[in-house]
């Protein structure tokens, strides 16, 4: 196996930081009630997953941590792509419009 295929510890705390930067980068741009409501729970679904990737990175399972950090950052580049978060016209970080 290539190192690429691998799961470590190491690549899991990168995509953590990855996604903790765009955590901190985008900020929130909903109008109204209704898109506040949905930003609200789009970052709930983006925090809780980031915490299960910690959970499971510190329960040895490499495998559940990285899929759980991507869905985390997944949500991020969700909100920013439909308009809930301005992602500053980072490509890096965001799938931008």
């Amino acid at each position: 196996m290539s190192d690429g295929a691998t799961v470590t510890r190491e690549k899991v705390e990168e995509h953590l930081a990855i996604t903790a930067e765009a955590r901190a980068k985008a900020t929130p741009c909903a109008q109204g009630a209704e898109d506040e409501q949905r930003l609200t729970s789009m970052m709930r679904m983006c925090d809780d997953y980031a915490a299960d990737a910690r959970h499971f990175m510190e329960s040895g399972d490499l495998v559940s941590a990285f899929g759980a950090i991507n869905y985390s950052h997944a949500w991020l580049d969700a909100a920013v792509r439909i308009g809930l978060l301005d992602g500053h016209g980072d490509d890096r970080l965001f799938t931008l419009p």
